[in-house]
């Protein structure tokens, strides 16, 4: 009798994908233990570097020899440069108790660490995006970028009505996800750009703004028709926010925020939960991001309006300050030397912004 192949055994390929889903686990729990392990390693030399720093005034030679007799005694172990030994001591002196180590940090990789280290000087900003990082699994790149832009004073800080028209734990989560302003610095229009040209770029630039918009984002459609009462209606940007179960809506506004735009969003919101909400989903909120606005002007539109939404403003990219202009060499004198228009693929450059 012929030797059975496995795809012919009942029930092979079910145990297959369960064993292979178990390994990864197990992999994946132990590279985990490993990077735990580690940052406290390099915790604990730290805090010894530190501790013989104050107690017997050792210095940078001293941390340099350290380093050499380290990588002596374990020459297969990466990680014991006099640089990564003074990232060590940093480390220590951030977290004095080892007990902080396990809100984040401990969780991070050494990298990651490292960043937070060299950009955010606060105790209580940098466990913040070591906390952000770990719920959202930014790489090392985002969580500079997420850095760079100030996302955490932007976070939350949109003006919303949530608190009185959502339940909680939603009013919490919805204000949570929601910034001001919006980077949008990405796009690389003008700040003389219509409605069509930036939702347009945002479109092309989907992965930025869908970074810049933050996790738990899905993109659902642009333009997004509605018909309503036997008219048609469009919808600048539809979103679902799979975290939070709801869909969410979002207008654009080249213009200062207005109060009329809020009574617009309001119908918006209605017609979304009437045509799309499932009924496990939660509540459609909206947010209306505005060249600018009025922040009194705001809170009174919104504290009287039952539907929930809120009001941020967007930042494009800033055009070169005029002393910087002043010193770039015209657009005809480099159309001249190059023997060609000068273009990007996002447009023309006219001496002081793309067009």
């Amino acid at each position: 009798m012929g030797k059975e192949l496995p795809e012919t055994i009942s029930g092979y390929d079910i145990v297959l994908k369960e064993l292979k889903e178990k390994i990864q686990n197990a992999r994946m729990k132990a590279i985990l233990a490993v990077n735990h392990e580690l940052i406290y390693l390099y915790w604990e030399i730290g805090k010894q570097i530190l501790v013989q720093e104050q107690e017997k005034g050792w210095g940078a030679k001293v941390v340099d020899q350290l380093a050499v007799d380290l990588r002596k005694a374990f020459p297969e172990i990466k990680g014991f440069s006099a640089r990564n030994l003074r990232y060590m001591k940093a480390f220590a002196d951030a977290y004095p108790d080892s007990a902080i180590l396990q809100a984040g940090p401990a969780k991070l990789t050494w990298y990651h660490n490292c960043t937070l280290l060299d950009k955010i000087k606060i105790d209580e900003e940098r466990q913040w995006y070591a906390v952000e990082t770990i719920k959202n699994g930014w790489t090392r790149d985002v969580l500079v970028h997420q850095i760079e832009s100030g996302l955490y004073k932007r976070q939350g800080a949109a003006i919303t009505n949530f608190e009185t028209t959502l339940p909680k734990p939603q009013s919490e989560l919805a204000h949570q996800i929601l910034k001001d302003p919006y980077n949008f610095e990405f796009l690389n229009l003008s700040q003389e750009s219509l409605e069509r040209d930036l939702e347009k770029a945002l479109l092309d630039k989907l992965k930025d703004f869908l970074l810049e918009l933050g996790s738990g984002f899905a993109f659902v459609g642009s333009q997004y028709h509605l018909e309503v009462g036997g008219q048609d209606f469009f919808l600048d940007l539809l979103f679902y926010h799979y975290k939070m179960r709801c869909f969410v809506v979002v207008d654009l506004k080249i213009t200062e925020f207005k109060p009329e735009y809020a009574g617009k969003m309001g119908f918006y919101l209605s017609a979304v939960d009437d045509l799309l909400r499932h009924p496990d989903d939660q509540p459609t909120i909206g947010l209306i991001l505005c060249k600018t606005k009025n922040s009194v002007i705001a809170e009174y539109t919104l504290r009287s309006n039952q539907s929930p939404m809120g009001v941020s403003e967007y930042k494009l990219a800033e055009q070169l300050p005029e002393l910087v202009r002043s010193n770039l060499p015209a657009i005809a004198t480099l159309e001249e030397e190059l023997g060609k228009p000068l273009v990007w693929d996002q447009g023309v450059w006219d001496g002081s912004v793309w067009k």
